[in-house]
């Protein structure tokens, strides 16, 4: 692989000015700030950038406007971000976030690899790869897959069909890779060190490196590799595992460094280079950060080029409605949050999720796929989810060509399979299954009562204000007759992902927790004619509480 001489020029657009104070706790890079400039003030800025303690690092002109990393010297990188964002030359400004892959390694590199461990493509009830905890249970539900087999059916896949791994690098080499590795042949066939095709990257043969600014995107970390393996593993060569798709172009797009971590620039970087090259589907299994501006417009440039956005949802176990997490939540059309689920049809404990704000789910927990150096692991994540949504969409995009963006993602989610672990947790309600998805088959659902349907009942009840510490009490509230009950709430002011709001049934299944501050807040609704209302806390901060003012019910 030719290395790239010469460092990269970036680029960026945005129209909302930025506010310090929403993304305070986010993993930032120390010191570091990307400023949007407006176009004909560029160098009066660059003249007086002393003036706010700013160093140029790097100057980002991509197609959205001039985009520069600068380096601070004040003490308070938030305070000059504040004080930039009134600069009359300053379209916004914000931090440089770290993001970081989300899944992890739970076994020992798998020397004789079958496809039979691939629950997530077939699923037979007993062949899920055990991780360093073992297998999710003794036995897992036969049929609780993708419904790829089926799907193959229809399509395995094109080599025309683009997918960016946007992550750690792509291990291009891989005997079970190497033949659906996207190649640059211009630069391939051209002069080492040389732009051969003009499109502004170096030796870009395979795809690019932005964590290090040059052309060559090996994986030295194993986590893009096994993404990659999941989306196009080759079918039928006798030595590893398959993907969801038989056939595809993977695109080795690496921001994220060997130890697993990048930053904004380099992520937008990263997303307007596969922007460029005109991909058809981005698979994002990483996350972290706060809302940052610049990445959200690199994510809607891509959905201006007709580009899919897949985003892994994150392994918290946190409710996204009410604690966002970047960039799977990002309200832009292209952009497909991914929950992960088990072999056993229950959401994965580490799951992220949210009815509003997590599309669907797929397999993620115990996943085989390749690995760097010619070998496989087991891997568990929403990173492992993600791509076998990405390899699904591909063999749509295969069989059917671009789509609108929300007719694709609502096609998607209506054809998943419903399942009672997801019907609070995602938008969908449900699991992917690519059958369904590429016939048009919209899954049956249960009942859902209808927004007039509800009818409001007054209630006083409120927590000990402030809550206590090590808190695990709820309240009972009994509708005689009534089908479905929820609450709402006047006021919610609980320690973000501490301290939780939970919303059980009669039988004590905790149904919805609510962290953060909020008014006026609806809880998910419960089957049934109870439901249970109580904090949960740990030993340390305690906020305000909540306070109810109607429960809702159906009869």
């Amino acid at each position: 692989m030719k290395k790239s001489l010469i460092s990269l020029l970036l680029v960026g657009a945005a129209t909302t000015a930025y506010s310090a104070s929403k993304s305070s706790e986010a993993e930032r890079v120390p010191g570091e700030i990307i400023v949007k400039l407006k176009s004909s003030k560029v160098r009066s800025f660059l003249s007086r950038k002393s003036n706010y303690g700013l160093n140029v690092k790097r100057l980002m002109n991509l197609r959205a406007g001039n985009f520069v990393l600068f380096k601070t010297t004040n003490k308070s990188a938030m305070a000059t971000i504040e004080k930039l964002n009134n600069d009359p030359a300053v379209e916004y400004a914000e931090p440089n976030f770290i993001y970081r892959a989300i899944g992890k390694k739970v076994r020992n590199k798998s020397q004789d690899p079958k496809f039979g461990e691939l629950w997530g493509l077939i699923n037979t009830g007993n062949n899920e790869p055990a991780g360093t905890r073992g297998n999710s249970s003794n036995s897992g539900k036969a049929g609780i897959d993708i419904n790829v087999k089926e799907a193959w059916k229809i399509t395995k896949g094109d080599k025309k069909i683009k997918i960016a791994v946007i992550d750690t690098g792509v291990d291009y080499n891989h005997p079970d890779l190497k033949n659906n590795i996207w190649t640059n042949e211009a630069e391939l066939n051209g002069v080492e060190g040389v732009d051969d095709d003009g499109n502004g990257y170096i030796d870009d043969i395979h795809g690019y490196d932005f964590a290090n600014n040059d052309g060559d995107p090996m994986d030295g970390n194993g986590h893009g590799t096994h993404c990659a393996g999941t989306i196009a593993a080759e079918h039928d060569n006798n030595i590893g595992v398959a993907g969801v798709m038989a056939n595809a172009s993977i695109v080795g797009i690496k921001f994220l460094t060997d130890q697993g971590s990048g930053s904004t620039a380099d992520a937008i970087n990263a997303i307007d280079y596969a922007t460029k090259i005109n991909v058809d589907i981005m698979s994002n299994s990483w996350g972290g950060g706060g809302s940052s501006q610049a990445l959200k417009e690199s994510i809607e440039r891509a959905r201006d080029a007709g580009i899919v956005f897949t985003a892994a949802a994150g392994n918290s176990s946190t409710d996204n409605d009410s604690q966002p997490h970047y960039p799977s939540n990002y309200d832009v059309d292209n952009v497909i949050s991914v929950a992960a689920h088990n072999y056993n049809d229950e959401l994965a404990y580490f799951s992220c999720y949210g009815s509003k704000t997590v599309h669907v789910s797929a397999p993620g927990r115990n996943i085989l796929s390749t690995v760097p150096n010619n070998s496989y692991d087991v891997f568990s994540g929403t990173s492992m989810a993600t791509p076998h949504v990405s390899g699904v969409i591909g063999l749509y995009i295969s069989e059917n060509g671009r789509t609108s963006h929300k007719d694709l993602r609502q096609r998607l989610m209506s054809s998943s399979v419903y399942g009672k672990a997801y019907a609070k947790k995602t938008v969908s309600k449900g699991r992917v299954d690519a059958y369904n998805f590429l016939s048009g088959i919209v899954a049956p659902r249960p009942y859902e009562p209808k927004p007039s349907e509800w009818v409001s009942q007054a209630e006083s009840h409120e927590s000990i204000h402030p809550y206590g510490n090590d808190s695990d009490s709820s309240k009972e509230f009994v509708i005689q007759g009534a089908r479905y009950v929820r609450v709402v709430f006047e006021k919610i002011d609980m320690e973000n992902n501490y301290d939780f709001v939970t919303i059980k049934s009669a039988s004590d299944e905790v149904i919805q927790k609510i962290t953060s501050t909020h008014e006026d807040y609806v809880s998910d609704y419960i089957e049934g004619d109870t439901i249970k209302v109580g904090v949960l806390s740990d030993a340390s901060v305690n906020n305000w509480g909540f306070k109810i003012k109607e429960i809702q019910y159906v009869k």
